[in-house]
């Protein structure tokens, strides 16, 4: 790129952070707006995009090693030379004179100590939290992995093709691919080619999930003819792996409180060729929709909404919005969906709660409180559930529980339940 161009990329740079660290909402919607309002080509998307996230990314250290006053220029220039590997060289051929004189004042500083919030980049609250579950070294390796971009995992859809064929093709047109290590229909992609307009793409044989998201569908393994119910359905990603599971057969309800995010299901149902799958709109959880289906249902599924702090690589804006205040009202709400989804299932019925959160209040204890109250369901071993459909995992407990520094996962949870009478 020539100077000019460098320059203006770092100025948009700068106004895109500015607006993602604003974190009035979510930060990939910001940058899609962003980017209607300011037109550029894919390269320079990417530049500015990664800068972004760069910054939003490793805020705490990075405002900690400029110190209290930083702005956002001052946090975009160290983040270019600390995070994406810019040389002081590079920058100073473009920067304005005021910036390359505070650039050089700033590498001639020596590195203030970081407190292990700060080495971390998370809030004090979560890494308090954290630190009660794990020794600081770990900490630190989950928080590594939590600050690294996600790489782009695909599921094979086996109604459309296989995993052996559709790592062929990918070669062929030059995309380099691997088996994801424990899903069956994993796929998981170096660098992060555009897709929508790719062939397998577009005749569904392809579709992104996360390796962890794949292996939530394992776990409930949904067999042909059976009536499931993805009860948090959001835009189906993990409806269309169990109804690939069903072999299109049985009914599969994709519930969920968003006709918008359910909207986002129908191009993607049609390319899947999936015939099983009956999307609701419910009001909320006791639904009389829901209601209907009681002691109905032979497998459930409850993704249930939670923090997301399992997927602070691809929404590291998450850390910042999320707070003990939010986590304590999804707690409530997380314990009032899975009793409402538990009363659909039939006796000898299976359900799996899941989130992608990291905090035992949204995950096992949530889990602990609902057997305590209910003495008809049971508790399964995940790790036997993936061992009988050839998929070994060691877990340190009877639920899975993913982490992207063990697992090169998001951060997921599930519990596997059953119903006894």
């Amino acid at each position: 790129m020539n100077e000019a161009i460098t320059r203006l990329l770092i100025d948009q740079a700068t106004a895109a952070t500015l607006e993602l660290l604003r974190l009035q909402q979510p930060a990939d919607v910001a940058l899609s707006a962003f980017f209607r309002a300011h037109r550029s080509g894919p390269r320079e998307r990417a530049f500015i995009a990664d800068t972004a996230y760069a910054v939003l990314r490793k805020k705490r250290s990075l405002a900690a090693l400029i110190g209290p006053a930083a702005t956002a220029r001052q946090l975009v220039l160290v983040a270019l030379i600390r995070e994406t590997g810019l040389s002081y060289r590079s920058l100073d051929a473009v920067l304005s004179k005021h910036d390359a004189e505070w650039l050089a004042g700033f590498k001639a500083q020596p590195e203030p100590a970081l407190t292990l919030a700060e080495q971390a980049d998370l809030p004090d609250w979560l890494v308090e939290r954290l630190s009660a579950l794990m020794p600081e070294s770990e900490l630190l390796a989950l928080a590594r992995a939590l600050n690294q971009p996600a790489p782009l995992d695909l599921r094979v859809n086996l109604l459309k093709d296989t995993r052996p064929v559709v790592l062929a093709q990918l070669e062929k047109h030059g995309l380099k691919a691997i088996p994801c290590p424990l899903a069956p229909e994993g796929v998981r992609l170096a660098g992060k080619p555009a897709l929508s307009q790719y062939p397998l793409f577009l005749s569904g044989a392809i579709e992104v999930q996360d390796e962890g998201s794949q292996l939530l569908g394992h776990l409930l393994a949904p067999k042909r003819g059976e009536m499931v119910v993805d009860f948090c359905a959001g835009a189906g990603g993990k409806t269309l792996l169990l109804g690939a599971l069903m072999r299109s057969t049985g009914r599969l309800y994709a519930l969920d409180v968003s006709e918008k995010r359910l909207a986002k299901l129908k191009p993607r149902l049609a390319r899947s060729g999936l015939s099983n799958v009956h999307p609701v709109a419910i009001a909320h959880e006791n639904d009389q929709r829901v209601k209907r289906l009681a002691g109905k249902c032979d497998r459930v599924l409850v993704d249930a909404p939670c923090s997301g702090l399992g997927t602070l690589r691809r929404n590291p804006d998450l850390k910042w919005r999320q707070t003990p205040q939010s986590v304590a009202e999804l707690v409530v709400k997380q314990g009032n969906i899975l009793a409402a989804a538990a009363r659909l299932l039939k006796p000898g019925g299976r359900l799996v709660y899941a989130t992608c959160s990291l905090l035992p209040e949204e995950n096992a204890q949530i889990v602990d409180a609902f057997l305590a109250a209910h003495p008809q369901y049971s508790r399964r071993a995940a790790a036997e559930v993936l061992a009988a459909q050839g998929i070994a995992i060691d877990l340190p407990g009877p639920d899975l529980q993913l982490l992207p520094h063990v697992h090169g996962t998001d951060g997921f949870y599930a519990a596997v339940l059953e119903r006894n009478v």
